[in-house]
């Protein structure tokens, strides 16, 4: 359980407690080099003073990024691993700022600051962003990335960037209308917010994972992969709730989403929220089957690399201080801080039928029969 906080803070919403989780796939996996490239990271982190003081990098460390992507690339290549870690404290870092509440989080300032973004990754040197640690990390991460990457998966990865941060501004600008989306809205454009395309790109370079583009994007596969970062989101908005339960307008998090369609509480839309989890699951299961039997070696690479990334997520989340000892409740970040979640073998809803949610029901589609 996370530890105590000060009696003037709210208690949570949902309590600390969360349901069962169910994943059918191995959630123990780390990298063996986990160890050391956390230390790399970290040094990078300090050689470009990313965080302007001791308090802002005690939360930046408590990420656990290092451990996040070395759960979800348990194998591959160490440099590319190292730099998707250092790629993640960065976003992290402007992540944050996007989540600050502040007036510089308007749907203006994050959609001119977007731009910028990509067109720094697609135009080193186009000198968009202001100059400081952040813009110089930056600096470096895409002349490496543009060094290590071939054109495809570079292109993969500035797609996946953009696809991120039109996530961002979307929900941003909600946030600026104090517009909680439907279900269907937020199904929809979660994968997006979640940096899910900008994951993988590095799940696929450090595994040298390299799909022909016409299986890469396949209706099938492209439904696996929507689905792998739906449920990651949702496990995500799970764990992450108690550090965002003190903002409002509520934060656009599928309990509250849920909470609103069916005009219950967060912590009565703990099982429905869970149960449309779990139906994902299954499908994830399902369809990665299917795909796995007539699959090449890269193919089925990338399957078990999805299947990585969902439960790697789970593991990662449970201990990193981010989440069980949040910033809203703690001066500092708790390390050993914990959820100690519990695990289930069946899901909470065993349907096999796609949900009422008509913006992923297309995800069911494309299996067989």
């Amino acid at each position: 359980m996370p530890p105590s906080y000060a009696e003037d803070t709210p208690p949570s919403r949902i309590g600390w407690r969360l349901p069962p989780f169910y994943c059918p796939f191995d959630r123990d996996l780390l990298h063996p080099e986990a160890a050391e490239l956390e230390e790399r990271a970290v040094a990078w982190i300090d050689a470009y003073g990313l965080y302007p003081d001791a308090t802002e990098r005690a939360w930046g460390l408590a990420t656990h990024s290092a451990d996040f992507t070395s759960r979800i690339i348990p194998h591959g290549d160490v440099e590319p691993i190292l730099l998707f870690i250092e790629w993640n404290y960065w976003a992290n870092a402007v992540d944050d700022w996007q989540d600050s509440g502040s007036a510089a989080t308007r749907t203006a300032d994050i959609t001119d600051h977007s731009a910028r973004l990509v067109r720094t990754i697609e135009a080193p040197g186009s000198r968009l962003l202001p100059r400081g640690p952040l813009t110089e990390a930056l600096d470096d991460l895409v002349s490496r990335t543009r060094a290590m990457l071939t054109p495809f998966q570079l292109r993969r990865f500035t797609e996946g960037t953009r696809d991120w941060l039109f996530g961002a501004g979307w929900q941003t600008a909600n946030t600026e209308r104090d517009v909680m989306p439907s279900l269907n809205e937020f199904a929809a454009m979660r994968a997006s917010v979640n940096g899910t395309r900008f994951t993988l790109t590095w799940c696929d370079a450090a595994n040298d994972i390299r799909l022909p583009a016409d299986v890469l994007y396949s209706a099938p596969v492209q439904a696996l992969t929507d689905a792998a970062g739906f449920i990651v989101s949702c496990d995500n908005d799970l764990f992450s709730y108690n550090k965002e339960d003190h903002q409002e307008p509520r934060e656009q998090n599928l309990l509250n989403v849920v909470a609103r369609e069916r005009g219950c509480t967060p912590r009565e839309a703990l099982v429905p929220a869970v149960a449309l989890r779990d139906r994902a699951m299954t499908l994830f299961a399902r369809l990665s089957d299917q795909l796995a039997r007539d699959a090449g070696e890269p193919l089925r690479r990338y399957l078990d690399s999805l299947a990585h990334y969902v439960a790697g997520c789970i593991t990662w989340q449970n201990r990193a201080p981010r989440y069980a000892s949040p910033r809203n409740r703690n001066a500092l970040p708790v390390e050993g801080a914990s959820y100690d979640i519990t695990w289930r073998d069946t899901p909470s809803d065993p349907s096999p039928e796609p949900p009422p949610v008509p913006a992923i029901a297309w995800w069911w589609r494309q299996l067989d029969g």
